[in-house]
């Protein structure tokens, strides 16, 4: 709804289009609940931006339970079924130190219609999620800044850059890590920063490993996340010490070749970007009339790609709320999961990035023994997958 006029008055104003907001709006559409969603993009994501800072947003999995809950959006599977065909499934998560494979988490078997990662751009994912709301009657409104949230005892009030507002019974602040919505609620945001800087890009190249599966490798300067995306790409995730503000074609070949000697060629670059990891959860998901989701209440490390997945599955359990009419639940429900994943991915993190020679051969030594014990194996991969949080 680009241009178009905002509505006076509705039950749910959601700040920000990402796939947590569209997740939220596809929701409240399907349970009859009235919103408008709003974004101050004047369209969606197509390709991604270069980032500076912050935590990047354009997500390259989906993983079993968000899978799941697209189900239940849309018990006829057409819309996990379109999101699959626009995807590729990868059954193994392989743990490496330079060409020497530590261990491997396989997602076969797990107790679920969806037993892989689903590696697809964060744009196909929210092109579906977008289509699915416009099937529905609904839309997002653009480009609509929001500036400034205030509530009262009968509602909260809404105010564009362009100076136009909305009254809403609630709020919901899906409008990410530096959300205005958070900020108006005065609610923290607990947490720190990592001290490397990241380097996200695209690639086209020729990977040793291929493209049958997900490869973190971890090597004394860093670790690298190579996951492979359809049409022949693959993404890069590498930890460095201090990355350029534009890293180039050689630097990411450079960094492949000091990291998987031998085993990369880089064809193409298509896009890339550095940027600051963040670990912080929200003190709290409510203040009174005002909500929070996704990365407006979760930043953590990219490491097993659930940033996303949290968000959307944050989406739909506060749509559900808003539609029973149980706003406790959602908190209750929700928070325990931030704080799991970003413990999660934190501990990922430092275990990958350890300077540390003696932790470093510690952890060499632990990790492939340690994974091949069947319980715990499946045990990761069920985290990983979050199915643990149905």
């Amino acid at each position: 709804m680009t241009g178009t006029a905002l509505p006076a008055v509705t039950s749910a104003a959601i700040v920000g289009a990402g796939p947590t907001g569209l997740a939220l709006a596809v929701t409240l559409a399907e349970a009859g609940v009235d919103f408008v969603l709003l974004d101050r993009q004047a369209e969606g994501a197509h390709t991604p931006p270069r980032y500076t800072g912050g935590t990047p947003t354009r997500a390259a999995v989906v993983h079993a339970r968000t899978l799941e809950v697209l189900d239940e959006l849309d018990p006829s599977r057409a819309l996990s079924a379109e999101l699959i065909g626009r995807g590729l499934p990868i059954g193994t998560f392989r743990i490496r130190d330079g060409a020497r494979a530590l261990s491997e988490i396989r997602f076969g078997g797990l107790p679920t219609p969806y037993p892989y990662a689903l590696m697809v751009p964060q744009n196909q994912t929210e092109a579906v999620l977008l289509a699915r709301l416009r099937a529905l009657g609904g839309d997002v409104h653009r480009p609509y800044e929001v500036t400034g949230v205030t509530q009262d005892a009968d509602g909260v009030t809404l105010t564009t850059a362009t100076g136009q507002t909305l009254r809403a019974a609630h709020a919901v602040g899906a409008d990410g890590m530096h959300s205005v919505v958070r900020e108006a609620a005065g609610i923290g945001f607990t947490g720190s920063a990592y001290e490397e800087s990241f380097v996200l890009a695209d690639v086209v190249m020729d990977w040793a490993p291929g493209p049958g599966e997900v490869s973190l490798t971890l090597g004394a300067t860093g670790l690298t996340v190579i996951a492979p995306l359809p049409g022949g790409r693959y993404r890069m995730v590498a930890s460095v010490a201090e990355a350029p503000a534009d890293p180039g074609l050689a630097f990411v070949q450079g960094l492949l070749d000091e990291r998987a000697p031998g085993r990369a060629t880089v064809r193409e670059l298509v896009w890339s970007s550095r940027f600051r990891i963040h670990h912080r959860v929200a003190d709290r998901y409510r203040a009174g009339r005002l909500l929070l989701a996704g990365d407006a209440a979760h930043v953590h490390s990219p490491a097993g790609g659930q940033g996303m997945n949290t968000g959307i599955q944050d989406g739909y359990a506060l749509g559900r709320a808003l539609a029973a009419g149980d706003l406790d639940s959602y908190e209750a429900r929700r928070r325990p999961v931030a704080l799991r994943v970003v413990a999660l991915t934190d501990r990922m993190t430092r275990v990958a990035t350890t300077r540390n020679p003696a932790l470093r051969a510690l952890r060499n030594t632990l990790l492939p023994v340690l994974t091949r014990i069947p319980a715990l194996r499946t045990r990761l991969a069920t985290e990983l997958a979050e199915l643990d949080y149905r």
